[in-house]
């Protein structure tokens, strides 16, 4: 990629999740702009590789959301490590205060301005798919346009569970918790654990099953407290190509339809890989 294109940042911040998942945050460029749930092209360094295969040292990018609020000076991503993959590999051996290169465009259309009105925003992801929704859950806009935030993150384990704290801590947030106490509720956070029962700080079971399952039998609209409907509901997915795919089919079948540039829908999707 041309020199003009990207910009060297810094690796500032790395918080290990569990042993296959991590956050990490890099300097930000003061040009580079983006839209809460847009992504960024990030490249890391190999060094490693057999010239025969043409794969000697060289720069390996890939597509990441971001995380942090568009207004941070940083940029945040949170990553899934895949075993002998080629870029995360490289990129979970990475310290603080090594380089990493950032795309200077953004990229993505899973963002709200491809909706047109709707009251309750449904943030819908699995895994590492959370990540676009946390800057969109972070942006005094949204919190502005709709009355009700809904954020569904399904994980295997409970320990999966990343930005839990941060979630269910909003109220305590300097900014966000007077809004929260003016508006009790506004945001929803329904998480869901597919492989061992998990419960609440307050002990209540969570979900024990996938997001689908729970959107077929109605209990996911029953732990949220709201309905899943064209008229009101605005609906963002990200995920595996799978999940998004069979959430997108679901809600198909309710009357939702997919944005499209120029066309405003109630749904909006990213594969995340």
């Amino acid at each position: 990629m041309p020199p003009d294109k990207y910009t060297r940042e810094t690796i500032t911040w790395i918080k290990p999740w569990t042993p296959h998942l991590f956050s990490f945050r890099t300097t930000r460029a003061p040009g580079f702009r983006f839209i809460p749930g847009q992504f960024a092209r990030l490249g890391v360094y190999r060094d490693d590789g057999d010239p025969a295969d043409k794969k000697g040292p060289r720069w390996v990018w890939r597509a990441y959301s971001i995380a942090s609020a568009s207004y941070d000076e940083f940029l945040e991503f949170y990553s899934i490590v895949v075993p002998d993959g080629e870029f995360t590999t490289t990129l979970a051996s990475l310290k603080v205060g090594d380089e990493i290169l950032v795309e200077k465009t953004n990229y993505g259309f899973l963002t709200t301005d491809r909706f047109e009105g709707g009251r309750d925003l449904w943030l819908l992801s699995s895994g590492t798919g959370l990540a676009p929704f946390l800057s969109v859950l972070f942006d005094l806009d949204i919190w502005a346009q709709y009355e009700r935030i809904v954020v569904v993150h399904s994980v295997r384990q409970e320990n999966e569970l990343a930005y839990r704290d941060s979630i269910e801590g909003l109220k305590d947030h300097e900014a966000f918790g007077e809004l929260l106490a003016e508006s009790p509720g506004k945001v929803v956070y329904v998480p869901l654990v597919t492989r061992a029962p998990a419960v609440h700080a307050d002990g209540r079971p969570m979900l024990n099953k996938r997001i689908t399952t729970a959107l077929a039998d109605g209990s996911l609209e029953a732990e949220a407290g709201l309905k899943l409907d064209p008229a009101t509901s605005r609906v963002m997915i990200c995920g595996n190509p799978e999940m998004v795919d069979d959430i997108r089919k679901q809600l198909a079948k309710s009357g939702f339809a997919v944005s499209r540039r120029g066309v405003p829908g109630t749904m909006a999707v990213e594969n995340y890989w």
